[in-house]
């Protein structure tokens, strides 16, 4: 059986016109969902960003804070009651 044949909506006007106005609302639909999409990409590598400078900022004061915290015992000032 002929493929053209058993679709005759191919040769009609008004099923194309149909079929190419559903295409053309899914193309609208779908660049919208994609552009919504890169809007939350945008948004989340700036907080991703800000996080990995916190990150940055909070390990280099760990570092600075770490010696303070292993002093050997005899070096620590006796309690106020001594």
């Amino acid at each position: 059986m002929n493929n053209e044949s058993s679709r005759p909506e191919r040769h009609d006007p008004a099923a194309l016109a149909a079929r190419l106005a559903d295409l053309e609302g899914r193309l609208a639909y779908q660049d919208d969902t994609i552009e919504q999409l890169n809007s939350v990409v945008v948004e989340q590598d700036a907080r991703i960003a800000r996080l990995e400078a916190l990150l940055r900022r909070t390990r280099e004061q760990v570092e600075l804070l770490l010696p303070m915290l292993h002093t050997a015992p005899g070096e620590e000032p006796p309690p106020p009651h001594y």
